[in-house]
């Protein structure tokens, strides 16, 4: 298969190559950007771009106007990284189609979870990704089976969705915040603490596995 095609605008060159670094081992096609009057050049040369990270702050353009005119054409995914992380800015970025917003400084192996989250929700990935395996877990998102040893395990949908992202982002620990924008899609206001009675619902569904889900004190939850 083809590698997909990713668009990095940064105007720091040293910010362009940490995650072209990240992202290459990866097998992404990297393509880069040091403004955003460039990254649009670059787009709409470049008609099958799976996916752009685009800093907001930027000279001659910045990434909002940026985001503005590729949303007048394109529905592409676009992650916007910015060094603040002001509630008016993220508001603003998710009323122009952004689909992940990340506050600098990052860790690059998190932007690259997200890419593949991202890549995979909009079914661009590849397909062997649809079956997630871990330690004898076998998640099959298409069929939405979850089987334990070779036991199938009735979870709920949001069950289902919560044990995926864990897979997808195997030693990576996330905070209760992260697991509800990226599992509730950003439309539940309730208590964070939804996520703790969840992970025990699944925990229990999943018997011994279910200790493979880690808790991490004052923060979220693991999976290793």
């Amino acid at each position: 298969m083809e590698s997909l095609k990713i668009l990095v605008v940064d105007d720091e060159s040293r910010m362009r190559k940490l995650v072209r670094d990240f992202l290459v081992k990866k097998n992404y096609d990297v393509l880069e950007a040091g403004d955003g009057s460039e990254a649009l050049d670059v787009f709409f040369a470049h008609q099958d771009i799976a996916l752009i990270i685009l800093d907001v702050m930027m000279p001659k353009m910045d990434g909002w106007q940026v985001c503005r005119e590729i949303r007048a054409y394109s529905k592409v995914p676009i992650i916007m990284l910015t060094a603040k992380s002001d509630e008016k800015d993220e508001l603003l970025g998710f009323e122009l189609g952004v689909d992940e917003y990340i506050s600098k400084p990052f860790s690059p192996k998190i932007l690259v979870a997200r890419v593949e989250a991202i890549l995979r929700r909009t079914g661009q990935e590849q397909a062997e990704d649809a079956v997630l395996e871990a330690s004898g877990i076998v998640l099959d998102k298409n069929a939405h089976q979850v089987t334990v040893d070779g036991n199938a395990v009735e979870l709920s949908y949001k069950e289902f969705e919560l044990l995926a992202y864990f897979m997808e982002n195997r030693g990576i620990a996330l905070s209760r915040e992260k697991i509800l924008n990226n599992v509730w899609n950003y439309d539940y206001f309730g208590d964070a603490r939804t996520i703790d009675t969840h992970v025990k619902k699944l925990r229990s569904k999943m018997g011994e596995k279910g200790d493979l889900i880690k808790t991490i004190w004052g923060m979220g939850y693991k999976f290793e």
